[in-house]
């Protein structure tokens, strides 16, 4: 028998085999009728895309692979980058229409106390006023050098943002970023992270698809989601799931981070290519999950060809 023979199976007709030998399957759920701006279903986020020396591999490892990357972020903060990176990093992401989304710090997990230590901390947490004026002043820096695009981890903060947002001492089209520290595990959370201004959610990355199906008819905001996650978030690897999350929680930002590798925040120079070579192998992830949508849901697979689709918070040079 030739390779063609086994090359090619929908997830239909691998389901329908299954069904032939007697196995059942769960009821569907229902396909998310929203898109993003440009139409499409999902785009590829790289996370921990730590400086521009990252920037640089990941972009060109997904020009290698031809993986469509629409999103990085970056999980050091604002205050680990010299003007000259974020200088770099915005013109970077300009250039190549990529939205830039960098971490406000600083955040409770880096302070002195005991607290910092503990396994259940919410890492992410903002300590006290001087703290919340100290991410101001990190968010103020992110947009004087051109960067629309901030992660942020504490709900008080991200009131206090979006306030700045709203009276002209942040860019309108700043846009927030729910991060993975302050996830969303049902949709009433959806729903209140977007009354308060939120642009795009982070759901707990072991979500079932039946809780994505619930919070995606509880909001229109994208949803980023880990489809494989760090050991410190757990480690899951949820590849084969891709197809059907799309289906189902349309738009979504597909978010690629590495089981089994070290935690590099704050990077620096000390950790020498290690934060490069995972950036690259982000990709290789990304790509791996691509070629299951290609294979597996056709239908999924095209992406838009538009260069910068209206709801990307790209750089502004």
């Amino acid at each position: 028998m030739s390779a063609e023979t086994f090359a090619g199976l929908s997830l239909p007709a691998l389901r329908a085999s299954l069904e032939r030998q007697g196995y059942v399957f769960r009821g569907s759920l229902p396909d998310s009728p929203k898109r993003f701006a440009d139409g499409a279903r999902y785009r590829f986020e790289i996370p921990s895309c730590e400086g521009p020396r990252v920037l640089e591999a990941v972009l060109d490892e997904a020009r290698s692979l031809g993986v469509p990357v629409r999103r990085v972020s970056q999980g050091s903060g604002v205050a680990m980058l010299s003007d000259r990176e974020l200088d770099e990093m915005a013109r970077l992401g300009a250039a190549e229409g990529l939205e830039i989304s960098l971490f406000v710090g600083p955040r409770a997990g880096w302070e002195a106390g005991a607290l910092a230590h503990v396994s259940d901390m919410p890492f992410g947490a903002i300590r006290g006023s001087d703290g919340l004026a100290w991410c101001m002043a990190e968010a103020r820096r992110a947009a004087a050098h051109g960067i629309r695009g901030l992660l942020v981890a504490d709900l008080g903060l991200l009131g206090v943002l979006a306030e700045m947002r709203a009276q002209g001492e942040l860019p309108a089209e700043m846009l927030f970023k729910v991060s993975a520290m302050l996830p969303v595990a049902n949709p009433a959370a959806a729903r209140l992270l977007g009354q308060l201004g939120a642009g795009t959610l982070n759901l707990v990355s072991d979500a079932p698809l039946a809780h994505v199906s619930e919070i995606r008819a509880a909001t229109a905001l994208p949803i980023d989601l880990y489809v494989e996650s760090p050991d410190d978030m757990g480690g899951l690897v949820r590849h084969y799931e891709v197809p059907e999350l799309i289906r189902v929680a349309a738009p979504v930002y597909i978010k690629l981070g590495l089981r089994n590798a070290p935690v590099i925040y704050p990077t620096g120079a000390h950790l020498g290519d290690v934060p490069v070579n995972m950036g690259r192998e982000r990709v290789h992830r990304a790509a791996h999950c691509l070629r299951l949508v290609e294979e597996l849901a056709q239908e999924l697979a095209e992406q838009p060809s538009e260069k910068r689709p209206a709801d990307l918070a790209v750089p502004v040079v």
